[in-house]
């Protein structure tokens, strides 16, 4: 079987993709993909190569289909060096390593693309602590759930007093502590959050 990840072409890995998934046709892809949004014959000609341009609705819902980030279809993940191989790009786009590519497209501060003006660098900052804020979410979540097996079962005050690490509850409340200062940061550059975080 061909391995998606080196194909250098978007077409090849859609189909290497498919196959993998289990997908044995262009029609078994296309019914896959919710609301009739692609058509068989609209994915044997992007897999042929005859439709080397895709819209983006027509990339995400293929990449959706497959379960797949966007990248690996834009770029030959297993090719790190090589770069992304979509039509009509940039120099400064198309002359990107995959892993540069990569990073610039979710926002990494060691992408290929430089900053250039404070606004863009705010924004950057502001992406990162959207990403930070949901990792915190899911890590209050957690320790949350950690809390309620603990006092289900609570510790002594010997072992209390022998902890070498933090409590739950201070944990808690250190990822709290967090989570507000991100929400202030992203609220007063004007994100509206509409209790997201809450």
């Amino acid at each position: 079987m061909t391995d998606f990840r080196t194909e250098k072409d978007i077409g090849r890995r859609i189909k290497a993709l498919r196959r993998q998934r289990g997908l044995l046709t262009a029609r078994d892809l296309a019914d896959a993909i919710p609301l009739d949004a692609l058509s068989e014959s609209v994915i044997q000609n992007i897999e042929a190569g005859r439709k080397a341009e895709l819209s983006v609705s027509q990339l995400l819902n293929i990449a959706a289909a497959l379960r797949v980030p966007p990248i690996v279809l834009l770029a030959p993940i297993g090719l790190p060096l090589h770069g992304p191989d979509v039509p009509n790009l940039s120099s400064d786009i198309a002359e990107m390593t995959t892993v540069e590519f990569d990073a610039w497209l979710s926002g990494a501060s060691d992408g290929a693309y430089r900053w250039k003006t404070k606004d863009e660098r705010a924004e950057r900052g502001e992406l990162q602590a959207m990403r930070e804020l949901q990792t915190q979410l899911q890590e209050r979540a957690r320790l949350r759930s950690i809390l309620e097996i603990e006092n289900e079962d609570p510790l002594t005050e010997t072992q209390l007093n022998e902890q070498a690490w933090e409590s739950t509850s201070e944990r808690i409340t250190n990822v709290q502590r967090r989570i507000d200062q991100l929400q202030t940061y992203l609220t007063s550059a004007g994100w509206e959050l509409d209790g997201w975080a809450a």
